[in-house]
């Protein structure tokens, strides 16, 4: 699905500032902006370096400004918003805009007609500019001016005597250092010139950041101009990376990048524009963690790899995809970080030590295991390195870990959580604030905890013996007939969402589709279409699923504003586009091929979200009422991952034989592809 914009929205500030492209590079940095080319993020710049994969994210070229300069006159390409000002509105000059492999812009200033490409090669903190010139009566000069940063991609930089102001300049080839601290920068521009010119530009204004209540001002810094002669067919290559650049023909390397996007699209099952786009919007969350393994950044631009987020989104990133390798890696990753029975919840932005305060990560481990071993058939490494570290999580969830997690021995149920800590994905908190508190019996816990109680029984039958299966399926049962006298909601005909001793909280939220959604159903088909209708009574929004129903007193209708405000709405009310997944997988199973139909209407009714907002992709969550504006990241794995999960398994039906031989052909195929 080729994302166009037409003037009509690319000449207009206030919606060309809303579109953004981002272009990601496999280590967790990346290239970002608007289509107007002002940036309205602190995390949007030209160069953000994973100095630590995947982490240690630093912005340190913020933009390259152009101007082409005739024989009579000036034309800046450039924009930024400024106090009470833009400057200069570059975006008047855009003709075109396109994203299909890569965003490509096109502008026409006087009689020069330019195109410009931007990606980043996949595995290294590079970005590559192409400049092509489509029409020109004479030669022109092309002046482009770098911004840096130089600092962590939370901070905001303000003007100090602290910036490196030298450069070495030869051959084309500018070097700055912002901060000695930080890598280089290299710029690599053919046949230019340079002007050393150092200065501090000020206040920059990011309007995303004054949404949402924060600190919305930054000063870059420029060392000069480069300028370069440009004539009617000439082809101009821009190379910005924190190595010095080995290859410095752009044209190149973008040639490479794009046969290796292309690659990822020939190995899917189904070749439509659906499938292939979302499969690129994938593509740009699976990174590398250190030398050997991978993992999946949960949301762009400001989150790194969180268990919960990994699990539910590596079937729709790596296994429908048919990327079996990478998937492997980031099971091993996590499985290596198991501590106490627990994955972890997230890796700090620093590389500290991993944080376990989840409750559902791990439970949706064992989900992610069970898709992959049926789309692979890989039980050698299932078996040896997977299992084990499933028998040892269940064992600690029996005798207790962390926050009072820990199996009820009367009911088989299992419970979590203590005062002032959140486990579960609804877990916005504001200072000692839980919004959302779910302590005790959680509706989606206990049927994740039946899923990973039949996942281990199947895996117990294969690689252990009968007896420890049936062990685990007598478990089970309890665990579902305990679940359905506990968690029934007669009187709303759906389930409660938690239970806390005498408390039955009762707020219609999306947990209880889970009950239906996940492989292992706690529910009879009776009762499971009547929570599907309750379900999509009150919470179905074109957009996804809100998270509490319009009808309760917490509701909140949009979120913004300071963190206080937008935490207090994250979970009361906004829309999570990522349940689509389980909605469309609930209503398959219990409509079959009519559920079909529903669940295509149902993804189709998302996609034209990714023509605007984070363009080509799928943000995080919407507001909770019409006209449901993208808020959060622009760009969330689960979000992807779920959307594609669903389409290719639930509505087209294609769905992995979950036997050893199915899986070699695949992986074969699959690796043959990628050689």
């Amino acid at each position: 699905m080729k994302i166009r914009l037409d003037t009509k929205v690319l000449q207009n500030y206030a919606d060309s500032s809303q579109c953004e492209w981002l272009e990601t590079n496999g280590l967790g940095g990346w290239a970002s902006s608007t289509v107007s080319g002002a940036h309205a993020r602190r995390y949007h710049g030209l160069l953000v370096a994973a100095t630590q994969p995947p982490v240690g994210r630093v912005v340190l070229l913020s933009k390259l400004e152009e101007t082409v300069v005739t024989s009579s006159e000036r034309f800046e390409l450039g924009c930024n918003q400024f106090p009470n000002a833009i400057s200069p509105s570059g975006f008047k000059h855009l003709t075109s805009f396109e994203k299909d492999l890569f965003p490509t812009f096109e502008y026409s200033i006087g009689n020069v007609r330019l195109r410009k490409t931007v990606t980043v090669p996949n595995g290294e903190n590079t970005t590559l500019v192409l400049y092509e010139v489509l029409e020109a009566d004479d030669e022109f000069t092309l002046e482009l001016r770098p911004f840096v940063a130089g600092r962590d991609y939370h901070s905001m930089t303000h003007a100090n005597d602290s910036m490196n102001r030298g450069v070495e300049f030869a051959d084309g080839l500018l070097t700055l250092r912002t901060y000695n601290n930080l890598p280089p920068v290299y710029i690599s521009v053919p046949t230019s010139e340079f002007h050393h010119q150092p200065e501090w530009y000020y206040n920059f204004e990011y309007a995303v950041e004054q949404y949402r209540g924060l600190d919305f001002r930054e000063d870059l810094f420029t060392h000069g101009i480069i300028h370069v002669t440009l004539r009617a067919g000439d082809r101009l290559g821009v190379v910005i990376s924190t190595e010095k650049p080995e290859e410095r023909d752009a044209f190149l390397r973008v040639a490479e990048e794009r046969r290796r996007r292309e690659g990822l699209m020939k190995r899917l099952p189904i070749q439509d524009d659906i499938t292939k786009s979302l499969s690129l919007a994938a593509d740009q969350f699976i990174v590398r963690r250190g030398a050997d393994l991978r993992t999946i950044i949960a949301g762009y631009h400001w989150f790194s790899d969180w268990g919960r987020d990994t699990m539910i989104a590596l079937p729709g990133i790596c296994l429908v995809t048919g990327r079996f390798d990478e998937a492997r890696l980031i099971l091993r990753a996590f499985a290596q970080s198991v501590s106490e029975g627990m994955l972890p919840n997230r890796f700090p932005d620093a590389g500290e030590q991993p944080e376990y305060n989840t409750v559902d990560a791990t439970l949706w481990f064992f989900v992610a295991i069970h898709k992959y071993l049926d789309y692979t058939g890989d039980d050698e490494f299932v078996k040896s390195e997977l299992y084990p570290v499933l028998s040892d999580i269940i064992a600690w969830h029996d005798r207790g870990t962390r926050y009072k997690i820990k199996v009820d021995p009367i009911d088989g149920l299992l419970n979590a959580g203590e005062p002032g800590v959140q486990l579960t994905w609804m877990d916005a908190k504001v200072g000692d604030w839980v919004v959302t508190p779910r302590q005790g019996k959680a509706v989606e816990i206990n049927a994740l905890w039946y899923n990973a109680l039949m996942i281990l029984a199947g895996f117990a039958k294969k690689y252990d013996s009968v007896g420890a299966s049936q062990i685990l399926l007598d478990r089970a049962a309890k665990v579902r007939t305990s679940f359905e006298k506990l968690f029934w909601n007669e009187a709303e005909s759906c389930l409660v969402d938690y239970v806390d001793n005498e408390t039955r909280d009762a707020a219609i939220r999306p947990n209880q589709i889970f009950a239906l959604g996940l492989p292992f159903t706690l529910l009879d088909d009776s009762r499971g279409r009547d929570v599907l209708a309750t379900v999509e009574k009150a919470l179905y929004t074109p957009m996804g699923l809100r998270s509490l129903s319009p009808g309760h007193p917490s509701y909140r209708p949009s979120y913004g504003g300071d963190q206080w405000s937008r935490d207090s709405a994250y979970h009361q009310g906004t829309v999570w586009s990522w349940l689509i997944g389980p909605l469309c997988s609930s209503i398959v199973k219990l409509e079959g091929e009519k559920g079909r139909m529903r669940a295509r209407k149902i993804v189709q009714n998302i996609l034209p979200h990714l023509q605007r907002g984070g363009l080509g992709t799928i943000s995080e969550i919407f507001d909770a009422d019409a006209p449901h504006h993208e808020r959060g990241c622009t760009a969330q794995a689960w979000s992807v991952g779920e959307v594609l999960r669903t389409y290719v398994e639930d509505v087209c039906g294609v769905n992995p034989a979950p036997t050893k031989a199915a899986g070699k052909i695949r992986k074969a195929r699959a690796t043959a592809v990628a050689q």
